[in-house]
């Protein structure tokens, strides 16, 4: 059985729909058994228009009259009538312009959506349409709806699918047969037969269980592989070395908190192992994650071995060389910071003296993969927000090793520890979940917009008092389609209204890298008062003259991602200040509440993730790359069990070579993550 035969030899497939389906990314019968509905419609309770009442509703009728017209800036109104046997009743659509001509012509079709008081009568508000001529009559009127790219009908996909169906039903299983009956699980043709043709709900919640079971297995199972492999490479091993740790614990300016301990003492027994090390180090904002990774190269350097800290950005990369350079150079340790802004001669001596071990610590951004770097004896690498570096890059750090070095990947993102578990299965992870002693908790108020003038009094009292600010807002430029604040609309506002006599800095995105770094360095140099900026200030900014935290349409924003706007303040012994203004001046849900409350980010992504998803925690990483159609990554009853099955597979010993599909699978989440 070849899933890799185009579609067009497929019985009904003609040349149009051959360039529909490719155009979808769909062109061999697997790619298209493996395109999952987004959803279904529930054909088998329809209702007459006379027994109609208010819920989601399905009616069999015809469109007697539609029209189309604008009624406020960017939006269409479409309201038709419709008619069955029993009577009439009014279908409104919203931005839809296009049904006018879907629905005339006089034939029958399914209506699916709420009927509702709306604009003073009864309605059904913005329904699906499906032609009664479209809708397979053997699937007991449970309708897959499949995604529509590039304009692809759900009646051309059913259609073909329903030519295929013999060949669903003959699918081989592509998990182990013992595994299967061992979680209860239905096969694979059965799971794909019953979210492709269903005869029920229960058809459809089993299939997902069953498919999104065997996601995550292969997930988990490439994440036990690639730990099972790094296991047998052979690394650097460090001896610890008692009173050179404790020489520089002494010397540190503040008291380490108990997670600092821990995670440190976990690297120092990493060290010593003959494999190398492959340890996430999770830190909210502010949890000090460049002294652990300091200590570490500490320990490293009294073996005489080199460390490397990689950073994203300029900015991050100058603030851990200044940061270590304050820990270290007292000790008796060189730290060379290379980013691209050093040219010329300055650049030819650091390589030089990385490569005679005349540079102990090592800090830079993707400038230290070059080539041209070479390393006297690198023993530890650091790669910090290592979501924003793809594997390749860590590899090419990697490589500048006679022998693995150990790698410390570091995170400033909370993960819930069920994610963390999936997302970074072959690593061993650590967790600061402390804050360093004497910093003040961030005070959190939300605000509504009608309140505006007295929080700028507000803020302006702290900038007075020679305090700084960030504004926040998620746009660039002005979009007529939303009422979104952009920050080059705020940065005009704040200039000419109520902030005029205060200096004010513009920062984004579209800024090349060098007005970047020349604003921030102003900024931290406390020659703006206030930066008005987009989310590119959310990792790794530390000014801690700043005092104040603004986010404009906070309500739009995730948990995470404002908890980590957050935390660009609060990083002095100053009281902070973080207040999220609303879209509107309605009650704020319940979930923005969730953030005046807390300061925990552990806590926050726990929330977000029951929310919102993985994505919103994870959007930044590799996540389009999770291929994951079913699974949830909220789901750690899930996620548990395939977790045991995949620590009981690699365990057993069993042959990953039997089941070509699940090898597939595995393999592409290997590449994702391997080491090696």
């Amino acid at each position: 059985m070849d899933l890799n035969v185009p579609l067009r030899v497929v019985k009904g497939v003609g040349e149009k729909t051959t360039e529909q389906l490719s155009a979808a990314g769909l062109e061999t019968i697997g790619d298209l058994i493996t395109f999952l509905p987004r959803g279904y419609e529930d054909f088998s309770e329809v209702v007459s228009i006379a027994d109609i009442s208010p819920g989601k509703r399905t009616i069999k009728a015809k469109c007697d009259s539609i029209s189309t017209r604008r009624v406020r800036r960017g939006l269409q109104l479409t309201t038709a009538t419709l008619s069955d046997t029993t009577g009439k009743l009014q279908a409104v659509w919203f931005n839809q312009p296009y049904r006018a001509t879907q629905l005339k012509g006089g034939e029958e079709f399914y209506f699916s959506g709420e009927f509702e008081f709306n604009y003073n009568r009864y309605q059904l508000t913005n329904p699906s349409a499906e032609k009664v001529s479209d809708v397979p009559i053997s699937t007991d009127r449970i309708v897959p709806i499949y995604r529509a790219i590039k304009g692809l009908k759900s009646q051309v996909v059913r259609k073909i699918l329903t030519e295929l169906k013999p060949m669903i039903t003959m699918l081989p299983e592509t998990l182990p047969e013992d595994l299967v009956k061992q979680e209860g699980l239905i096969s694979y043709s059965e799971a794909l037969l019953g979210l492709h043709f269903p005869e029920g709900s229960d058809d459809i919640a089993k299939a997902r269980e069953r498919l999104g079971f065997e996601e995550l297995f292969h997930l988990l199972l490439a994440a036990q592989l690639n730990k099972q492999a790094n296991a047998r490479l052979e690394g650097w091993q460090i001896p610890f070395d008692q009173p050179a740790v404790q020489a520089f614990v002494k010397q540190l300016p503040f008291a380490l908190t108990n997670a600092q301990r821990r995670a440190a003492w976990e690297i120092i027994q990493d060290f010593e192992k003959p494999h190398p090390m492959n340890r996430l180090l999770q830190g909210d904002v502010g949890s000090g994650k460049t002294v652990v990774a300091g200590l570490a190269a500490r320990q490293a350097a009294t073996s005489g071995f080199q460390s490397a800290i990689m950073a994203p950005t300029e900015i991050l990369a100058n603030q851990h060389a200044n940061t270590l350079s304050q820990l270290l150079e007292p000790l008796g340790l060189k730290v060379g910071l290379l980013t691209g802004s050093v040219k010329g001669k300055a650049r030819e001596t650091l390589y030089e003296h990385i490569a005679n071990g005349a540079v102990d610590v090592v800090v830079g951004t993707h400038a230290l993969i070059q080539q041209t770097v070479k390393f006297h004896k690198l023993g530890f690498v650091a790669i910090d927000e290592q979501h924003r570096f793809g594997v390749a890059q860590r590899q090419e750090l990697l490589k500048k090793s006679k022998k693995l070095p150990h790698l410390l990947s570091m995170t400033a993102t909370p993960i819930p520890r069920s994610l963390a578990l999936t997302l970074y299965g072959e690593l061993d992870i650590s967790i600061l979940d402390e804050r360093p002693k004497g910093r003040k908790p961030i005070i959190t108020k939300l605000w509504s917009p009608n309140s505006r003038a007295q929080l700028y009094e507000l803020i302006d009292k702290e900038l007075a008092a020679g305090r700084q600010a960030y504004v926040i807002c998620s746009l660039i430029d002005d979009n007529p389609i939303n009422d979104l604040k952009s920050v080059q609309a705020e940065y005009k506002l704040l200039n000419t209204g109520p902030f005029k006599h205060r200096r004010i800095g513009l920062l984004h995105g579209k800024l090349k890298p060098a007005e970047k770094d020349a604003v921030m360095k102003e900024f931290a140099d406390q020659k703006i008062d206030i930066l008005v900026s987009t989310t590119v200030v959310e990792v790794g900014v530390d000014v801690p003259n700043a005092t104040v935290m603004l986010i404009e349409n906070a309500d739009r924003f995730g948990l995470s991602q404002l908890h980590q706007l957050r935390g660009r303040v609060g990083r002095s012994e100053y009281q902070s200040y973080c207040y999220l203004v609303t879209s509107t001046s309605q009650k704020p849900s319940e979930r923005l509440r969730e953030i005046e409350k807390s300061n925990d980010g552990f806590y926050l992504a726990e929330i977000d993730l029951k929310l919102r998803g993985p994505g919103e925690i994870y959007g930044r990483a590799q996540h389009g790359e999770l291929n994951l159609q079913i699974a949830t990554l909220g789901d750690t009853k899930q996620i548990a069990r395939a977790q045991r099955q995949a620590r009981r597979f690699v365990e057993t010993g069993q042959d990953l070579l039997q089941y070509k599909q699940l090898a597939a699978a595995v393999e592409h989440y290997q590449r994702l993550t391997t080491l090696n």
